[in-house]
């Protein structure tokens, strides 16, 4: 089975394209260019160095948050649109779980934090026993001080991924998280297609149309609508 898979979630973007759970071909980039300039000619790069066309793919795959609003929209759109039409499985999965199997064969726990900004970052726990996860949360959106809070009752040794690490950092107190490799802290698209062939083994056939953002908070701006019509409310109390 043929994956193509891509995040676009953070300031990572990446692309990735599988044979199961056998890496083809996968291309990384992380310099400041925007996903709406990046992601489709890396795919098609991925598909001219390995000889595969978009027509070959059985599951087209993406991260479909939590992240960057701007990112997820435009991960999720991009699979849409080399989906449509063709009639194939189309997979959101949760950037937080594609980021934490990223550590496997790694066992323990693994805290996949994304900067969420205001002091908040979005998170997921789980643990990892070398060869598959168990999710010990859902994805959540929550303080980092919180976080340490929950991590310190817990007592014991864990990982940190993603890009968040390093607003969670500065915000702990009293927590250091083991090492990881920068290779494999970093998001990509690999994470992707992985969490993507678990859920196709669990029976998981979705198609483009159903396939949806998650954002777990509300866009910047309604929430800056939003502030402004309490502020207003309550002016005129």
């Amino acid at each position: 089975m043929l994956i193509f898979a891509l995040d676009s979630t953070a300031v990572v973007g990446s692309v990735a394209l599988c044979r199961d759970d056998t890496p083809l071909a996968s291309f990384t980039v992380k310099n400041g260019n925007t996903h709406s300039e990046t992601l489709l000619p890396m795919a098609k790069a991925l598909f001219d160095v390995t000889g595969y066309t978009p027509d070959d793919v059985d599951v087209f795959a993406c991260s479909e948050g939590p992240g960057s609003f701007t990112g997820v929209r435009i991960g999720v759109a991009t699979v849409k649109g080399l989906a449509f039409g063709k009639n194939k499985t189309v997979i959101g999965v949760s950037s937080l779980e594609a980021m934490a199997r990223n550590l496997l064969p790694a066992s323990g726990l693994i805290c996949a934090v994304m900067n969420a900004r205001r002091g908040q970052v979005y998170n997921a726990l789980f643990h990892a026993n070398g060869n598959e996860l168990t999710r010990l949360c859902p994805d959540r959106a929550l303080a980092a001080t919180d976080l340490e809070t929950e991590l310190l009752a817990r007592g014991e040794p864990f990982y940190l991924v993603g890009d968040g690490v390093e607003v969670t950092t500065s915000a702990f107190q009293s927590l250091t998280p083991l090492p990881v490799a920068s290779i494999a802290a970093e998001k990509n698209a690999l994470g992707v297609a992985a969490c993507a062939l678990r859920l196709y083994k669990e029976g998981m056939r979705t198609t483009d149309q159903e396939l949806s953002p998650t954002y777990l908070r509300l866009p910047q701006a309604e929430r800056e609508r939003l502030e402004k019509e309490q502020a207003k409310k309550g002016s005129e109390q």
